[in-house]
């Protein structure tokens, strides 16, 4: 087995993320590409300071602007919204693979008492009226549902009609989300927005296990390098068993489609796609890259398995958003910084939208850190470039 040092790990991920040296994802062919080479990435309403998927994006695409995420979702629809790990944005092509899960919700939704009938009554208001949202859907009063991709086990409270009602044919691929006004989904027919030769393909991977292998395959690819162990990094795929998940590792190593590399102090094997081969060659040689300063999403595919990241860059991050604020080391949102080919650091950054102001809030330095000017220089113009991304005239830096 191949051993790697943890410092070549490191600048592996780092170079895979597109972190390291000059921007390779350019404009919106590179934030597709972007997109394709992880799967998918995590949708999360709050904005802070953006949300989350432009967060991700962000921090790797050159030019990138809010704007963008929404004309390549809503206007090219080169990418879409569905349940991946999680709520996330994925690619387009990646439609046909899902349909496993919009079968599950169809069945799902039969149990329900009068929602085929509610379904049909909405069917029918948005083909005569085009998109609507849960308060502008003619459905009132509550109804028995869960749903089946985002929910396990029985539940039996009320939800609201209309909003289940939707969510129930977006969940089943009838609907798609056709826009958001902020956290606010909108929906439209499947049929407006999807191409037939899409919406009728059948699903490629029909055998539960071949799915699930491509799923694993999928996640490994997303974050770099991936043990085979239960993982944050595999939430969502709900076929995962332990014993499934090692088979998959297995059968795909055979396959020669992902390789095994022995990283120095490590108790098991690392796990990374065998076309990712050459650039952990380059991460392993001599060459020198470009500095750069990033601040990187709360849940970038980056941090997927915060274990590893613990392991491989001696950085610990929890999103402590959910944290009671009395329990917060922190704060509310705050993004890891990447520099060179460390995480050397948190911000605490907030949008004042309405004020036009990016309020730098605090920075945290991990304790290996040597501050520099050239690295304070870095993170000053990381923050001018922050502050443009989120449309901010100015800056309030706090500390």
């Amino acid at each position: 087995m191949r051993s790697i040092t943890i410092r070549a790990a490191r600048r592996f991920l780092l170079l895979k993320h597109g972190l390291l040296g000059r921007r390779r994802f350019i404009g919106k062919e590179g934030a597709v590409q972007f997109v394709r080479q992880c799967g998918c990435i995590q949708y999360d309403p709050v904005d802070a300071c953006g949300r989350n998927a432009e967060l991700t994006l962000q921090s790797r695409v050159q030019g990138f602007s809010k704007a963008m995420l929404q004309e390549l979702l809503y206007r090219d629809r080169a990418l879409f919204d569905y349940p991946d790990k999680e709520l996330a944005i994925m690619a387009v092509e990646d439609w046909p693979y899902f349909a496993r899960y919009r079968t599950a919700a169809r069945a799902c939704g039969r149990q329900f008492e009068g929602l085929a009938e509610l379904e049909e009554r909405a069917a029918a208001y948005i083909l005569q009226n085009g998109p609507v949202d849960a308060n502008s859907l003619p459905i009132a009063g509550k109804i028995h549902w869960h749903s089946a991709i985002h929910w396990s086990g029985n539940w039996h409270g009320e939800s609201n009609a209309a909003r289940s009602v939707l969510e129930q044919m977006y969940s089943d691929g009838r609907l798609m989300i056709h826009h958001k006004d902020g956290a606010r989904k909108s929906y439209d027919l499947t049929a407006r927005c999807l191409p037939a030769s899409l919406r009728e393909a059948p699903d490629p991977l029909p055998d539960a296990f071949d799915h699930a292998r491509w799923r694993i395959l999928r996640r490994i690819g997303a974050v770099g390098l991936l043990h085979d162990r239960n993982s944050d990094a595999l939430l969502g795929i709900h076929e995962r068993t332990t014993q499934l998940r090692a088979q998959a590792f297995s059968s795909l190593l055979q396959e020669g489609r992902i390789t095994a590399v022995q990283m120095e102090s490590a108790r098991s094997p690392l796990y990374l796609r065998s076309e990712d081969l050459p650039l952990l060659d380059l991460a392993e040689s001599d060459a020198v890259f470009p500095a750069r300063c990033e601040f990187i999403a709360p849940l970038d595919p980056l941090l997927w398995d915060r274990k590893l990241i613990q392991e491989i860059f001696d950085f610990s991050y929890r999103w402590e958003i959910y944290t009671p604020a009395a329990q917060r080391k922190y704060g509310y949102y705050v993004l890891p910084i990447v520099y060179g080919e460390g995480l050397i650091g948190r911000i605490d950054a907030t949008a004042r939208y309405k004020e036009s102001v990016l309020e730098v809030k605090n920075v945290w330095w991990e304790p290996s850190v040597r501050r520099t000017k050239k690295l304070d220089a870095a993170v000053q113009r990381a923050v001018k470039r922050f502050a443009e991304f989120n449309g901010c005239r100015e800056i309030r830096d706090d500390r």
